[in-house]
């Protein structure tokens, strides 16, 4: 199968998006199929070979966060360039909703579409005043997916319309076993941290702040961040008694990630808000690192209402501070918690999240809809028989 996947946000920074649509389309590949990817791009030579750029992305300040986003003439003569070079069988387009790549693609479509969307909102005036403009890219839409039931309620009540929800995926493989940082994880207790580092919603804040009450109790504990931003600036606004006690390394590497992941005894994720999965979960989940979360729905939600991982009050340094302390003075309960996220975590494999994916394909593309229709008029054919024969 020809398939052509859009990525709305510029493919050259990190985000959840653009891991999402990276790691499925290097599933996909793998199983058999033919993939191109069109996303932003500042730096042409750092792309994959499968991914096409379109173009310089412009910062959008966005839920929270900023993204960057293509739009405008040049992008739109780009994305109707590759959709008719591409000849795909079935065009994937990720937040068609954002004023980007994937809303043009709508546009410039003319065979089936698959829509994912997989942003969290509780209101959006943008979505609301650009409501019509967003329908008549959206009903060419032929099935849609979204990523998490946050994600499928905010299409819903701002656009209308309903989805299957199919999770983001992790490769497993990836992150379970392999070395830990060189000096990591250490006899004293080690938290990890990963994100954008000057992202409020990351929360990042909420750690440091806790992080003194954590030293009292485990004078050896240090803490590991990785995360765009500026390091710098982090570093300096650290207190004097636990600076020492925090390593910063800065933007990481897929490889280092998963290291960095395996190097600690509690991944620490205290995302105030904004989030509709929680992708560094699983990803810890796979390395085998027990979690402590904020009570964040969609966290909630991966971790099962406390039963793969540890979750805590939102924006409550005082009470991270607590699980913390009980999660490093106890092994068995750690070993207890990544034992069942092991267990947890298969149903957010890429191999069953992309082939979930391809079964959404089969429903709009050409030899899907054949394949029923075969299946229809054998169906009808036996009936025929049956009745002749009574």
């Amino acid at each position: 199968m020809r398939v052509g996947l859009v990525s709305p946000y510029s493919f050259d920074v990190p985000g959840g998006v653009q891991s999402h649509v990276r790691d499925l389309a290097v599933e996909l590949i793998r199983l058999g199929h033919d993939v191109s990817v069109l996303a932003p791009a500042d730096d042409d030579d750092a792309l994959p070979p499968y991914v096409v750029p379109a173009g310089r992305a412009v910062p959008v300040p966005y839920n929270g966060s900023v993204a960057r986003l293509s739009f405008g003439l040049l992008s739109a003569s780009r994305v109707r360039r590759w959709i008719r070079e591409g000849e795909f069988d079935v065009l994937h387009v990720h937040e068609p909703a954002s004023p980007s790549l994937g809303l043009l693609a709508c546009w410039a479509a003319i065979g089936p579409i698959v829509a994912t969307f997989h942003a969290s909102l509780e209101k959006s005036r943008a979505i609301t005043a650009a409501y019509a403009i967003l329908q008549t890219a959206l009903e060419k839409v032929s099935a849609r997916i979204a990523v998490s039931e946050q994600a499928r309620e905010t299409l819903v009540e701002h656009l209308g319309g309903d989805a299957v929800v199919i999770p983001n995926g992790v490769s497993v493989r990836a992150f379970r076993g392999g070395p830990t940082l060189p000096g990591w994880p250490g006899i004293g207790g080690a938290l990890g941290f990963l994100g954008r580092i000057d992202e409020p919603r990351k929360g990042l804040p909420v750690l440091l702040e806790a992080l003194p009450a954590i030293v009292a109790r485990h004078p050896g504990a240090r803490l590991l961040v990785a995360g765009p931003g500026d390091v710098g600036e982090v570093r300096a606004s650290l207190p004097a008694s636990i600076r020492d006690r925090v390593q910063l390394l800065g933007l990481v590497s897929e490889a280092d990630k998963a290291a960095m992941l395996r190097s600690v005894d509690v991944y620490v994720a205290p995302n105030t808000g904004g989030e509709s999965f929680g992708i560094i979960l699983v990803e810890a989940m796979a390395a085998g690192t027990p979690v402590l979360a904020s009570d964040i729905e969609a966290f909630r939600l991966v971790l099962e209402d406390g039963k793969v991982g540890e979750l805590f009050s939102v924006d409550s340094s005082s009470d991270l501070a607590v699980h913390a302390d009980l999660l490093l003075s106890d092994r068995g309960r750690r070993q207890d918690l990544a034992a069942a996220a092991s267990t947890a975590v298969a149903q957010y494999d890429w191999e069953q999240v992309a082939r979930r994916v391809l079964a959404v394909y089969e429903t709009v593309t050409w030899s899907g809809l054949k394949v029923r229709e075969d299946s229809r008029l054998q169906a009808l054919g036996r009936f025929t028989r049956l009745k002749d024969e009574d």
